[in-house]
């Protein structure tokens, strides 16, 4: 007796078809699982064992061989425990599944039907393979649906799935699930930050061209306050990153099963003890790290200098490359993580160091040593460096209203539906993201700007990529003031972002 069914694998964000086959044949019992299965794989057995008895069936007493193909392809998780069970089933002659069907779920001992990771990727993959049925955990179900096209079915346990394909109690399939259809998280608002005018539209500026930015201040000045109000002034997700960020989500398990689409912006704001595991991603299957759960986000670094050194080294290339690459012995996978970095840190350890009234008690040595924590390279990939003030008494007690993160946001959509527009038919998103070979033609500039930046580089000797960073921050701030060629205002604002660095680093002897 024979029966195949389809199911789907993962490794990383990368899903995979795979064939559950079963053969059942005379010879002493015995339940073996072949086709390159890992631990939780093999150990599906006598969890199907188990939820059979509880269905009321007894376990064929026949030679019980189940192949997992392609057999070269590592198998891991115990998203198979379902397609193996129900593959049993037919090769006993009780059941029979669609050929354009696939089963995903894990069994428990008593037949219910748990959630796995992954839906979202797996049910993609299942559309371009041809299958246009899913039967995934009821708590997947909502997450599956989101892919048009596809019939989807949550199943709470395998006796309701036995029943359905028996021609008994059928299950109704779930409704496909649209961007409108999920919650809204709210985010704390900017009209909450009494003064630090100049910071907030350094930050304006950041959102609007999706640079990454350095807030450098003493303690107490805000500078968290300004970061964990940055998503209320993002633009919202298009449905495509929407997808996108939700497959890295769903890949490590985060997703709310009643809302499965990420639908803002992702804020994420890791401990500075974090590992580098724990940042880029890793483990035998590697997952993905915080660098990645931000994608088309917004990651947040906050007392940055007490991060540790090699760490922070990580994020170097994936802020060049956009993807971070994680390599094992099983394989290579790739996560993007296209993202906007903002960083806060207080310029030496007792955090006055430049401050107007309170003396630094750290001396130089202690300040440049923890400033150098920082690397230069690190330092230079952060497009825009921001001085976080001290808050005075007359801004805490000012009674005039600030501006709302709505008022601000919708200057930065206007900017981004420029930028959009200039970038229609590129795979580039916004100013931040302009390849070195289109600087040209998207940052035109007058010849007193062009004068002024040539002496600006030359007078700080700034680095290629610097360059690079503050012609994209000009562009930026000529596209929030509607102007399409970059004059020598706009090149004067973008230089005074990349001053901090002379200030403190060079003052400290570091």
């Amino acid at each position: 007796m024979f029966a195949r069914i389809r199911s789907l694998g993962l490794f990383g964000l990368n899903a995979f078809p795979v064939d559950v086959e079963i053969s059942l044949n005379k010879g002493l019992p015995r339940f073996e699982i072949v086709g390159l299965a890992d631990t939780a794989v093999q150990e599906s057995r006598e969890r199907i064992k188990s939820a059979l008895y509880a269905c009321g069936i007894l376990f064929p007493t026949n030679s019980c061989i189940v192949n997992l193909a392609p057999a070269d392809r590592r198998k891991n998780g115990s998203m198979h425990d379902l397609a193996i069970f129900m593959a049993i089933l037919a090769a006993l002659g009780r059941v029979e599944v669609p050929e354009d069907a696939a089963l995903i779920g894990e069994v428990s001992l008593n037949g219910d039907i748990r959630r796995v990771n992954g839906v979202l990727p797996m049910t993609l993959t299942a559309k371009e393979q041809g299958i246009r049925t899913m039967f995934v955990p009821m708590e997947n179900a909502r997450e599956a649906a989101v892919v048009e096209g596809m019939t989807v079915y949550g199943v709470e346990n395998a006796k309701q799935l036995l029943d359905h394909l028996e021609g008994g109690a059928q299950l109704s399939p779930m409704g496909h699930i649209t961007l409108s259809q999920t919650a809204v998280p709210q985010v704390p608002d900017f009209s909450d930050v009494h003064g630090q005018t100049a910071a907030k539209h350094a930050l304006e500026l950041a959102a609007a061209g999706g640079h990454n930015a350095l807030l450098i201040g003493p303690p107490g000045s805000g500078k968290s306050m300004l970061a964990k109000r940055m998503p209320g002034i993002l633009p919202e997700l298009t449905f495509a990153e929407s997808i996108e960020t939700t497959k890295i989500h769903s890949v490590a398990g985060l997703l709310d099963a009643e809302h499965p689409l990420v639908t803002v912006r992702p804020f994420r704001s890791p401990h500075h003890t974090i590992s580098s595991a724990g940042l880029a991603g890793g483990g035998t299957v590697p997952h993905p790290g915080e660098i990645s759960l931000a994608h088309n986000g917004l990651l947040f670094l906050d007392e940055l200098a007490e991060f540790d050194r090699r760490t922070l080294e990580i994020l170097r290339q994936p802020l060049e490359d956009r993807e971070v690459t994680i390599s094992r012995a099983a394989g290579t996978v790739r996560y993007p993580c296209s993202l906007m970095l903002i960083a806060a840190m207080n310029p030496c350890p007792c955090g006055y160091l430049g401050h107007p009234t309170r003396p630094c008690t750290c001396g130089k040595r202690a300040a440049a040593q923890y400033l150098n924590r920082v690397s230069g390279p690190l330092l230079d990939r952060f497009d825009l460096h921001i001085e976080a003030a001290p808050v005075t008494f007359d801004d805490l007690g000012s009674t005039v209203k600030e501006e709302t993160s709505a008022e601000i946001r919708r200057r930065v959509v206007a900017a981004r539906a420029i930028q959009n527009e200039r970038f229609q038919g590129t795979a580039i998103t916004c100013n931040a993201r302009i390849t070195p070979d289109k600087l040209a033609q998207f940052c035109p500039m007058t010849d007193k700007a062009r004068a002024r930046l040539k002496a600006v580089f030359e007078k700080l000797g700034l680095s290629a990529r610097a360059y690079d960073r503050l012609l994209k921050v000009a562009r930026t701030a000529a596209d929030l003031r509607g102007v399409e060629v970059i004059d020598e205002a706009q090149i004067m604002e973008a230089v005074q972002y990349r001053t901090l660095d002379r200030k403190y680093w060079q003052t400290t002897g570091g």
